[in-house]
């Protein structure tokens, strides 16, 4: 008898494993008749804050949201540049733009997805206010040293965190390192909604007013516009369904980590692929378990007919999209960059609460057996 297929993220699973407790909030939600601004959002932002161990949760419509307020409200706009990675998901970019700022590309560290101080600090312009790093796949990106730069040349951080909700970095919670971080809630996320969400955090008092104020049409009250503004409320069924998740976060957190541990064991050593790298003292989430293989579109062919789902995340630097080619840095304006090689070579294999340990032993076995027939040299460990 065939298998049944292995799938990348199964949400409704998710939502079967707390089906009572998401329809007890959605009854909550419609028998109060409050869709906006109501006490689910209070409740869950107070309550994602507590989590965090910050001050202010500020929800709003979706991550990108998130993220370009943060930057209006910390005063970057027109003129500045803000050091962002080339290697990430495009609404990191497309959030310095709405700011309307300027993304400054900076490669992933040598072996590593995301940037680290190194290589912001060689990217530095007198041009530069800003620096916005992404703790991609749910690994931290080394923010200390980053924040330890910015406080040195008077920049502001502000932390994409979108992929590492409960991330730790020295024992302390990613998204704590700047004057503000960005959160996105889209399903797929370790903390997801049922359709689009976000949220900013931040223990800076003022600028949790300001967002505020930014989310609702520069208004903290009915017509009384003190800034400009936009429209993006995170709203109230979303709120009641991010609490039950919320609640359940560290529990799939675990099963998450127990997952990747898996992976580590069983895939270590195997010629041509390359696993992911931590860095001694970070705690990541795992939202994503990203490999590298030199011949990464055989390896998902053959386990796509071995029933298993993968993704590639992502699959060309920002700068390789048309809108932001003008942000190129030179070296990649003529030549290959290390994103190009990356964005080449990495795929997503399966992982999430969903997920059981004996299907994970399935999509090892399969990776395994691909390495071992295809015969390739292996690739030099990261540092």
């Amino acid at each position: 008898m065939t298998a049944p297929p292995v799938r990348f993220l199964d949400l409704q699973a998710v939502y079967r494993e707390d089906q009572a407790a998401y329809d007890a909030g959605y009854r909550r939600v419609m028998d109060s008749g409050r869709w906006l601004l109501g006490p689910e959002l209070e409740a869950f932002e107070a309550e994602f804050a507590a989590f965090l161990g910050c001050r202010h949760v500020v929800g709003v419509g979706n991550g990108l949201d998130a993220l370009a307020l943060a930057l209006q409200a910390a005063g970057i706009g027109p003129g500045d540049e803000v050091i962002v990675p080339a290697h990430t998901f495009i609404a990191t970019w497309q959030a310095v733009r709405l700011a309307g700022a300027t993304p400054r590309a900076v490669e992933p560290a040598p072996g590593r997805f995301n940037i680290d101080a190194a290589g912001v600090q060689a990217a530095l312009t007198p041009a530069t206010r800003a620096v916005m790093p992404v703790h991609l796949t749910g690994q931290p990106a080394d923010p200390a040293a980053i924040a330890a730069l910015c406080e040195t040349h008077g920049l502001v951080l502000i932390e994409d965190a979108a992929q590492a909700h409960g991330a730790r970095h020295q024992g302390r919670p990613v998204g704590s390192f700047g004057r503000a971080a960005g959160y996105s809630f889209y399903p797929g996320k370790n903390l997801g909604a049922f359709g689009d969400a976000g949220a900013a955090a931040t223990d800076d008092d003022a600028l949790a007013r300001t967002l505020r104020q930014r989310r609702n049409y520069g208004s903290l009250q009915r017509y009384a516009h003190e800034t400009e503004g936009v429209n993006s409320r995170l709203d109230e069924l979303q709120a009641a369904f991010l609490r039950v998740r919320l609640a359940r976060l560290r529990e799939h957190n675990a099963r998450r980590a127990a997952q990747a541990a898996r992976y580590a064991e069983a895939l270590a050593g195997l010629p041509g692929l390359q696993l992911p790298a931590t860095v001694p003292g970070d705690e990541p989430v795992w939202h994503l378990y990203v490999v590298r293989h030199g011949r990464r579109d055989a390896l998902q062919a053959a386990l796509a007919a071995a029933g298993i789902e993968t993704l590639v995340h992502y699959p060309k630097p920002v700068y390789r999209f048309a809108p932001f080619a003008a942000f190129a840095p030179d070296p990649a304006a003529t030549g290959r960059s290390p994103s190009d090689t990356l964005c080449d070579e990495v795929l997503s294999l399966p992982i999430g609460p969903h997920l059981r340990l004996d299907e994970v032993d399935r999509v090892a076995d399969a990776v395994r057996a691909f390495c071992r027939a295809d015969g390739a040299t292996a690739m030099p460990p990261a540092p």
